[in-house]
């Protein structure tokens, strides 16, 4: 087990190409309206400034690859920055995003092979361009795409993700669930409750949709990888057990209690609280959760194994969160 490499599967690559492609299109203007509503003027500003101060280490590979020694982290998997999704643009525009991403990300990662795995995007506003995206993807030597948890008018249950799922689960990609903004909206437009309440409550509506709509039962296969330890669905996941087995309606399309599908499910372990954190390993099981840093951004951890080993974890399971079971999940040996 300790033999294994030490392995961050949350972490961040900025793409210029992309933004120097969408400037200016119909669409963004309206895109960065609601992001600014959402978020609120203040944490804007504090997030633009955070992104240019560290934006050398999501884009120079040597910058990378520095932090990552002082880190002691071997490889990341890298996956571009939310802000990439652009959920907002038409198909055209959006099959020149993920083909550019894919293609950017698949060269940032070449620049240092053996410590840097890559995931794509696959535009969800788009559904049958998501399985496009995929195997664009693939070909381009990555691992899988990152999503959003859900897409303008569509839950990640929407019968018309169908091919997708079933094309992730019959090429063994790796799906990383990975939230951009938050529904709620102005309610939480002060204090970065959009982030601290926002993501947390994103991953757990789109966790559940996945796991009450059959989505899990009707592909068992799938390797998806849930951001920030799956958010707040983990630590009740008793409450929808408790939905699951006295109301009709909430099992009517979900064959097993919700609980028993986080023993299927992946999460990383960017939970910010030990006590969370080693619940989560309870829940999901050590061989489930995987270590993340959501490096390298301010909602991140610099100090990864630092946070990892303040949980308290047995031996055997600190080291399979640290780095055996992504070296398992990614295929690294």
């Amino acid at each position: 087990m300790t033999a294994a490499p030490t392995v961050d599967v949350h972490a961040h690559v900025l793409l210029p190409e992309v933004e120097a492609l969408v400037a200016g299109r119909p669409g963004l203007t309206a895109a960065r309206a609601l992001d600014a509503r959402r978020n609120g003027a203040a944490a804007l500003a504090v997030s633009g400034r955070m992104v240019r101060d560290r934006a050398p280490r999501m884009t120079d590979v040597p910058a990378r690859i520095a932090a990552m020694d002082a880190q002691g982290v071997d490889v990341q998997l890298v996956s571009p920055s939310p802000s990439h999704y652009h959920s907002w643009a038409p198909r055209d525009t959006a099959e020149k995003v993920y083909r550019l991403a894919n293609e950017a990300t698949a060269a940032h990662c070449a620049g240092a092979p053996h410590r840097l795995r890559g995931l794509g995007l696959a535009p969800l506003q788009h559904p049958d361009l998501a399985v496009t995206a995929l195997d664009h993807a693939l070909g381009q030597g990555l691992l899988g795409v990152e999503i959003s948890s859900h897409a303008p008018g569509r839950e990640l249950s929407d019968p018309a993700y169908e091919p997708f799922w079933s094309r992730a689960e019959d090429s063994g990609a790796l799906v990383f669930l990975h939230p951009f903004g938050c529904t709620l909206d102005e309610r939480l437009d002060r204090w970065y409750l959009s982030n601290t309440v926002g993501q947390p409550t994103e991953n757990a509506v789109a966790l559940s949709h996945l796991i009450f709509s059959g989505v899990l039962d009707r592909h068992p296969e799938l390797r998806i990888l849930a951001a920030h330890g799956g958010g707040y669905l983990p630590t009740h996941i008793g409450r929808s057990d408790h939905a699951w087995s006295v109301r009709p309606d909430a099992g009517a399309d979900c064959a097993h209690p919700p609980s028993s599908y986080l023993r299927r499910l992946w999460f990383d372990s960017l939970v910010h609280d030990p006590h969370v954190l080693r619940e989560l390993v309870r829940v999901a099981g050590a061989d489930r959760v995987l270590l993340g840093s959501d490096f390298p951004f301010d909602m991140g951890s610099d100090d990864p194994l630092g946070t990892l080993r303040s949980a308290g974890l047995a031996d055997a399971d600190f080291h399979a969160v640290r780095g055996a079971n992504a070296t398992a999940l990614l295929d690294l040996a």
